[in-house]
């Protein structure tokens, strides 16, 4: 197991990695271990996160982390996820690129968020790795690889959001807008009504774009963006700044959302803890807006009508 920084090592370090299954690598090609901690005969149920492709989105950094924190955490939602689901996470694609102090460019001054095509094992080496490892997955007939989200940050939009692949097949399409409407249930700053989803020629060598082409129909692919300066409390108008907290509280949010995604909500044993947190946090919640905004409106009418039983009944055929 590879870790990006010191930082990383210690936020995993307290928890015990033989009874955890999940993977945290930078740049260093990992074989598939088994799922130790999964049931005896179950099907690998694979989500692969990947941040900070873009050196300067340094709030991808902190989700990512959330993210992490409460995957090895003693939460028994993280204990829930850990047995039931496999999690690859890549905290840094492009780690020349964040320590020359570089914006959007690697050492060699290719964005790298553009070569997932065909990228070089010398020019792009890990975008490459991390492409190879996904192709072996995916020709794995033990592995089902349902999930993949890449982190970015957005200098211009306010609070967090996702884009989405366009699908010719109807029903693929809605499905894919359950993750993002559960997510906004689950987390005040993110932002359904900003969600979009596109098939851009400008973003065709992006991570969403091409595995969203390569991966069959049971998998998702997103970009989760997340504002660099504040997002905007539903039903009012007042713009709370982020904070490091926040952006990690997010990640902890994105984690969360798998068990509504997968339904898993009766095996969480006991009251819930709370989510574990580094700082303060007296952001009051709120319940996600029900509206169609006009950033999500490639959505379709469909998914936005349906009752939040039918968007979860939808999950069941990516199983």
């Amino acid at each position: 197991m590879c870790f990006q920084n010191e930082q990383l090592f210690a936020s995993a370090s307290g928890a015990q990695f033989n009874d955890l299954h999940f993977s945290l690598f930078p740049l260093c090609p990992l074989p598939f271990s088994a799922a130790a901690n999964l049931r005896p005969g179950a099907e690998q149920k694979v989500v692969f996160i990947t941040a900070r492709v873009h050196p300067g989105e340094t709030p991808s950094s902190f989700v990512c982390q959330g993210i992490i924190d409460f995957l090895v955490s003693h939460h028994p939602i993280a204990k829930v996820l850990r047995d039931h689901l496999v999690f690859k996470i890549a905290p840094m694609l492009n780690p020349d690129g964040v320590y020359l102090g570089n914006y959007r460019c690697s050492l060699m001054g290719f964005d790298l968020n553009r070569h997932w095509a065909n990228p070089s094992p010398w020019a792009h080496p890990t975008l490459h790795g991390v492409k190879e490892l996904i192709i072996d997955m995916y020709n794995n007939p033990k592995i089902n690889l349902e999930f993949y989200i890449d982190i970015h940050a957005h200098s211009t939009m306010m609070n967090g959001f996702m884009y989405g692949n366009i699908f010719e097949d109807e029903e693929r399409f809605q499905r894919q807008a359950v993750f993002p409407k559960l997510l906004c249930q689950n987390a005040e700053d993110f932002s359904y009504s900003s969600t979009s989803f596109n098939r851009d020629a400008v973003k065709a060598g992006t991570g969403r774009r091409f595995l969203g082409g390569l991966l069959n129909d049971t998998s998702y692919c997103y970009t989760l963006e997340v504002s660099f300066y504040s997002y905007i409390l539903g039903g009012t108008a007042s713009a709370v700044p982020y904070t490091e907290e926040a952006y990690m509280k997010l990640g902890r949010n994105v984690a969360r959302t798998f068990l509504d995604y997968y339904r898993l909500n009766s095996l969480v044993e006991g009251p819930l803890a709370p989510t574990p947190k580094t700082r303060k946090d007296n952001v009051p919640h709120y319940k996600c807006p029900a509206q169609r905004g006009p950033g999500n409106s490639q959505a379709g009418g469909k998914a936005g009508k349906r009752s939040q039983a039918q968007l979860k009944d939808l999950s069941l055929s990516t199983r």
